[in-house]
């Protein structure tokens, strides 16, 4: 081995062994590790950085502005609207969660991971082996080449996910109720009817189904500024009424939509469909201004144009109305009003805002005009009208343009770490690929597996990439995994692209531990998941994938 070899492998033991460790966080070592190589001398200056401008990089981070943008149109609302139903059972409640996710990688863990399979922009290992083929070998995949496998893969996989894989799970968290654990942030407000209103001609009782659907709870009637009695649950409801409810910030913005509401008050600075509101979520300290006092009292909603939509106190009820209830210090509270004004409302309250949970105003009647930008700038990547990147930034800006993406949440949307983690370990692969290193290593998985035909040594790669995903990042495996492939099939002297969309499925299918994937680690907390939970189903689908994804590679792209 050379001086460089033998540098750079040290180098990437030492960032494997942090990243595992997982004390410190992957784009702080990937960062280090670059720093590290560029003193050593195995980078060159002019090279350091060049991962930031790489496709691959630039790709990912539209794609999270794109799907950001999605989501607040109220796109992938109104489809999860149409699949959650209170008359199915579990089992059909999953496999039709597994399929949606699958077909459009939102979180929902293994199955989402399954369906970033299918096209290019479905998950970061796919961007990073199509960029790596065009730099390989002069011409990069396009949008659908990863499809026939992976759609295949996605299929298998959500079916065993769906019929026997969750029955896998401990029953003390299939039984988890995250809802229990947020039951001090669950906040009662206030939503209007108006015209048009699926709520119109219906009574509480009747509109406690939908309610369900998003935990909602209904809790009375108001109809010209007085509560109506305890019998309104079975009073048809009218324009202009104002039902009172109780549930997460998320959950009511959600049930809003989709009964047709409005937040009573917002009418006053534009409706939640202005362009320019957003929503915060504010607690309230001793000696705070609005302590004792009640939003009428400071007048809010005329003197400051923000509205109290909601107040969380520990999952007590309230008899008053929400804008003339006596703020306690303790209260969680939900405010709405223009974006620019309301860190001034919320300091001149007295109040500290909290950590963003995700939370604001969606612009469902913008939803069609994100759902075919989005669609019209895919449709012109594939047919090679417009450079990938090129048509994703189109999408950025025409959401910019509607409004659909603020600007001030723009940059917010990016998830940066990863964005760090890929610009700076793009350097150091190229740099072990051009020492001789990926060869090397090819060389030594070769030599162990003498006399083995080809499809033995795609496999043992499939494996390893694998086994090296669930311990890893997904992207860092990719990196490392993609110039190995292709130098094994040049020892093999056999077409690289089975190794290369052996490298793709398997460092997206990380299942055995919370931290290979970022989705593993997202539904963690909410499922009440233990480390040890996810070996017992994702054994099992791991060795699927291996058996099913392995025959469509040698079918569909044959040695």
């Amino acid at each position: 081995m050379t001086a460089d070899q033998i540098f750079l492998f040290s180098l990437l033991v030492v960032v494997f062994a942090l990243l595992i460790w997982g004390r410190v966080r992957y784009d702080v070592v990937a960062l280090g590790a670059l720093i590290v190589a560029y003193v050593g001398g195995v980078i060159p200056k002019e090279r350091v950085f060049a991962g930031f401008g790489h496709p691959a990089t630039v790709i990912i981070a539209l794609v999270l502005i794109v799907s950001h943008g999605l989501y607040r149109s109220g796109a992938i609302e109104v489809l999860a609207r149409h699949l959650v139903d209170g008359s199915r059972g579990l089992g059909r409640h999953i496999a039709g969660m597994s399929a949606v996710a699958a077909a459009l990688s939102a979180p929902l863990s293994f199955a989402s991971i399954l369906g970033g399979m299918v096209t290019l922009i479905g998950t970061p290992p796919n961007v990073v082996i199509a960029t790596f083929r065009e730099e390989a070998l002069g011409e990069p995949y396009e949008m659908f080449d990863f499809a026939p496998v992976g759609l295949v893969v996605a299929v298998v996989g959500v079916v065993y996910v769906a019929t026997v894989g969750w029955r896998l799970i401990p029953v003390d968290r299939r039984a988890h109720d995250s809802a229990r654990e947020l039951r001090d942030a669950l906040y009662v407000a206030e939503g209007g009817v108006e015209e048009g209103s699926k709520a119109v001609g219906t009574t509480l009782a009747q509109l406690q189904g939908l309610a369900d659907q998003d935990d909602v709870n209904l809790l009375g009637l108001v109809r010209r500024g007085q509560r109506v009695p305890g019998s309104a649950r079975n009073e048809p409801i009218r324009k202009g009424d104002v039902l009172v409810m109780e549930g997460g910030a998320q959950g009511i913005e959600a049930f809003l939509g989709s009964a047709g509401l409005v937040y009573a008050g917002a009418d006053k600075h534009g409706g939640v469909a202005s362009d320019t509101v957003d929503l915060v979520e504010v607690v309230v300290p001793q000696g705070a201004r609005i302590e004792g006092r009640s939003a009428l009292d400071v007048r809010l909603l005329y003197r400051h144009g923000v509205t109290l939509l909601g107040v969380s106190r520990q999952g007590q009820r309230f008899r008053e109305r929400v804008r003339k209830l006596e703020i306690r210090a303790g209260d969680v509270l939900l405010l709405l009003g223009n974006a620019q004004r309301l860190p001034d409302v919320v300091e001149w309250l007295g109040c500290l805002p909290l950590a963003e949970r995700g939370i604001g105003v969606i612009q469902r009647q913008k939803a069609w005009a994100a759902v075919l930008t989005f669609a019209a700038a895919i449709l012109a990547a594939s047919f090679g009208l417009l450079y990938l990147p090129v048509a994703l930034a189109v999408v950025v800006v025409v959401y910019v343009l509607l409004r659909i993406v603020r600007l001030d949440r723009l940059y917010r949307s990016v998830e940066w770490p990863v964005i760090v983690l890929l610009g700076c370990l793009i350097p150091i692969g190229t740099a072990l690929e051009a020492s001789g290193g990926t060869a090397l290593i090819a060389e030594s998985i070769v030599g162990a597996s003498r006399g083995l035909p080809a499809a033995a040594v795609l496999a043992i790669l499939m494996i390893v990439t694998m086994t090296l995903s669930d311990v890893l990042n997904n992207v860092a495996t990719a990196l490392i995994a993609a110039p190995i492939g292709v130098d094994i099939a040049h020892h093999l002297a056999v077409a690289p692209d089975p190794f290369l969309m052996a490298v793709a499925v398997a460092s997206s299918c990380a299942f055995l531990t919370p931290i290979g994937h970022k989705n593993n680690t997202i539904i963690m907390g909410p499922g009440g998941y233990r480390f040890g939970d996810y070996w017992r189903m994702g054994l099992p689908l791991e060795v699927l994938v291996v058996l099913v994804g392995l025959p469509m590679i040698l079918i569909v792209w044959p040695l």
